[in-house]
């Protein structure tokens, strides 16, 4: 099978845990393409990312660019000579850097497209009840998550699987599926697909649009499941959140307890439990942080705090 010249572009550990796998295949990655480095933690030490790490470990050149289309940038980027860039969690790139490798660009995508196209696929498939997820590589193109389809494998969504549990499970997945599509392509074995022909003439298609602050907030007038998606679908990252005596709590594990009727908003009996009062029960929340105070089990929490009103 041909050896191909990749150029690799991304940034957290779900796109570093691809380009080790393609570096442990028989393609050559030449380059790699990561945001630059920046100050973090309590010292501000310049830090990189996951993928400039892995790549320097490697000894890949590294290409860190403010703007896409600079100049000077591209003509690095041409030197490299890559057959196909791959890109994964990175940002949208412009058409005269996708249009480059004479193979194309391609992309990982956490759903099943055309279902769940933007940019946080993994949270909405969580937050809306689904049952079964997936990965995608497709070709880019001009708009968004809309390019032809080179490959797709699904996997399941437990009941209580939490967006940071999906997540690591499906990057490992993504990247064997990464490889096999490289060598598809490298074949010429690659038949991609147009989308619209991989799903069932009028079904829905949900959207994946990104997360805001305000999108995290717990709708306590909503079904104990709802909420127990929406809690689930945001953990640990944002976060659900709701207003407990005036300060933020953010939430990240619960339990649904369907039919059970409160006297209050909130109960508790200062130890073991807090449930809160939902549409068509209650929501006992298990795991979480207090405004100011670190992440805790809610056992932990109950020792210290007494409740002096409703929400």
């Amino acid at each position: 099978m041909k050896s191909l010249r990749i150029v690799f572009m991304g940034t957290p550990e779900f796109a570093a845990t691809s380009l080790e796998a393609l570096c442990n295949s028989h393609h050559e990655v030449v380059g790699v393409i990561t945001v630059a480095d920046k100050p973090a933690g309590r010292g501000l030490q310049m830090q990189s990312s996951p993928v400039k790490l892995l790549a320097l470990q490697h000894n890949i050149p590294v290409l860190q660019p403010l703007k896409l289309k600079d100049p000077f940038f591209l003509e690095e980027l041409k030197a490299l000579q890559a057959d196909v860039f791959v890109v994964v969690a990175f940002r949208m790139l412009p058409e005269v850097v996708w249009n480059m490798p004479p193979l194309g660009s391609i992309n990982l995508h956490g759903s099943l497209l055309p279902k769940y196209r933007g940019a946080a696929p993994i949270n909405r498939a969580i937050m809306n009840g689904e049952t079964e997820t997936g990965v995608t590589i497709f070709f880019l193109q001009h708009e968004i998550d809309t390019g032809k389809v080179i490959a797709r494998e699904s996997m399941p969504i437990g009941p209580d699987t939490t967006a940071g549990e999906l997540h690591d499970t499906m990057m490992h997945l993504g990247a064997r599926v990464l490889v096999k599509s490289i060598d598809a392509i490298a074949d010429g074995t690659a038949d991609a697909v147009e989308q619209h022909r991989l799903m069932p003439a009028n079904e829905d298609i949900p959207s994946a649009p990104k997360i805001f602050k305000e999108d995290c907030r717990i709708d306590w007038t909503q079904s104990a499941s709802t909420i127990h998606n929406h809690v689930r679908g945001l953990s640990p990252y944002p976060a659900a959140w709701t207003l407990l005596e005036g300060k933020i709590m953010k939430i990240f594990r619960g339990k649904p307890l369907i039919d059970k009727t409160l006297a209050s908003d909130f109960e508790t009996d200062g130890k073991t439990y807090l449930h809160f009062q939902c549409a068509d029960g209650a929501y006992s929340v298990r795991t979480i942080q207090p405004e100011g105070k670190k992440r805790m089990e809610v056992e932990e929490f109950l020792r210290g705090w007494r409740p002096v009103s409703s929400l």
